[in-house]
């Protein structure tokens, strides 16, 4: 008796989703700052703190809920992303909590505003909030591509996310940075939002531009110099940085800016005289500023020589910076190769911003050296796996997005770890997902959703093609 089957020669071939390995390393993102925690409230107190099991269980909620969601809308992803931005979210609810038990700061607030509000809750608050932005970008976001329609709106959006706080009424001058605009109660940064719409922009316009950019007219001292007219772009977008560190004193912003534009031209066109003009012209504009905005002369007197200035300050913002400014290197200096511990340090004497601007003083004196090098590893690898994600996209759109995205958010741990450790003047920027503010980390937790989304399109597997009449026939014979 014989037996004649068909059977088609091709097969999908199914890729590894490595959710599982993403569960695994998430567990690990919990306990760490659990037993980080635990080791706060027994420096401080002698026991164990009342609210560890509820700290415990928000933090695993909140990232357990994130991985349900990757799993279902994005089950191809990067496995790395949402455990490394998880740890850093948790360990920055310690850092923030050990900083609100602190006496001197609890006095110092009793004494300025008659009143003390820990901020370790409405961080928790604000990564809730950022947890429900990721979720709503992979729930919402089925194909990055879909951005691409909105290139020029998206540069419409940026320049009124850009413009806000100078809005009389709405703008908020907090020590004479103008970034801020309040909305019942509450305080906004437009500027973190704002980086995220640009690099949609930014991506968009290069795409469709990237020839034209990429023209060289004259070769100079081995660089390829771009034509005339082909340098608009990049004079604009000069200028208009230039104008938001000018009317809002926000160095910070103004270089993020400009220097996310400038990595992603350089992406776009492979051409390097681009980044030597970009460097040119970002020194240019920051020397003409610092010499005439005093807002930014304070923090560039804090930077040459912040021990100095304390007796040369000509004004009290001067002397708050250098004072700031030489409490936080002698808290990095204090901290040594490992550290005081954690709640053993005394960084809070920075007093103002302790929490926020300047909470990597607080990693470089309780976790020493070590523990400063840990952080910028984390860092590091969520940039190192936003590039992989570039290098992985299919479309140029989603390899311009990631490399943008990535490019701003290495951008904001340079000027942020570089200022507060003295390599550049201080911007005024955050730590990503470590320091106290609610734009930050909601900004931030969007960045890693659109990172996935990418990434997810990047690595799911081919579906498999139909199978045609005109396939392959094979008789196998069965006795």
């Amino acid at each position: 008796m014989s037996v004649v089957t068909n059977t088609t020669t091709i097969g999908a071939i199914e890729a590894p989703s490595r959710r599982n390995t993403e569960l695994a390393l998430l567990a690990f993102a919990v306990v760490i700052p659990v037993f980080a925690y635990l080791n706060v409230g027994l420096a401080i107190d002698g026991k164990v703190p009342a609210g560890m099991a509820g700290y415990g269980l928000g933090l695993a909620l909140l990232a357990g809920v994130a991985h349900l969601v990757v799993r279902k809308w994005a089950p191809y992803s990067d496995p790395l992303l949402l455990p490394l931005a998880t740890l850093l979210n948790g360990m920055g609810l310690v850092l923030i909590w050990r900083l609100d038990q602190s006496p001197r700061l609890i006095a110092t607030s009793m004494r300025l505003y008659k009143s003390f509000s820990p901020d370790a809750p409405s961080q928790m608050m604000y990564s809730a909030v950022g947890i429900a932005m990721f979720v709503g970008v992979l729930v919402l976001l089925k194909d990055h591509r879909v951005l691409q329609r909105y290139t020029y709106i998206s540069m419409v959006v940026s320049l009124v996310l850009l413009l806000l706080p100078l809005v009389p009424g709405l703008g908020a001058d907090v020590f004479g940075a103008k970034i801020w605009i309040r909305v019942g109660g509450f305080s906004i940064q437009p500027g973190e939002f704002a980086k995220l719409v640009l690099a949609v922009f930014f991506s968009g316009y290069l795409m469709v531009k990237r020839d034209a950019l990429a023209l060289a007219s004259r070769r100079f001292m081995g660089l390829y110099l771009p034509r005339g007219r082909d340098l608009g772009p990049i004079l604009t977008i000069w200028a208009v940085s230039l104008l938001i560190l000018v009317f809002e004193n926000d160095l910070g912003t103004s270089l993020l800016f400009f220097g996310m534009f400038v990595i992603m031209l350089y992406v776009a066109t492979e051409r390097t005289s681009w980044i030597v003009m970009g460097l040119l012209m970002a020194v240019a504009g920051a020397a003409v500023v610092g010499s005439t905005a005093s807002h930014v002369k304070s923090r560039v007197a804090a930077w040459l020589d912040p021990f100095g200035c304390l007796e040369t300050a000509t004004d009290q913002n001067m002397l708050n910076a250098c004072d700031q400014m030489t409490q936080v290197l002698m808290s990095f200096g204090s901290g040594g190769i490992l550290g005081t511990g954690l709640g053993q340090g005394n960084s809070d004497l920075i007093s103002f911003a302790a929490n926020s601007d300047f909470i990597f003083a607080t990693v470089g004196e309780e976790l020493g050296l070590a523990g400063v090098m840990v952080f910028l590893l984390l860092y590091g690898l969520i940039v190192e796996r936003g590039i992989r994600t570039a290098l992985a996209a299919r479309d140029p759109f989603g390899k311009l997005l990631a490399m943008g995205l990535s490019g701003a958010f290495a951008l904001q741990i340079f000027v942020v770890a570089g200022g507060v450790m003295g390599l550049i003047p201080l911007t005024g920027m955050t730590m990503p997902f470590l320091a106290y503010g609610g734009s930050s980390v909601i900004a931030n937790w969007a960045l890693i959703g659109i990172l996935i989304r990418i990434s997810d399109t990047a690595r799911r597997p081919a579906p498999a093609p139909a199978p045609s009449p005109d396939a392959e026939m094979t008789q196998v014979v069965r006795p």
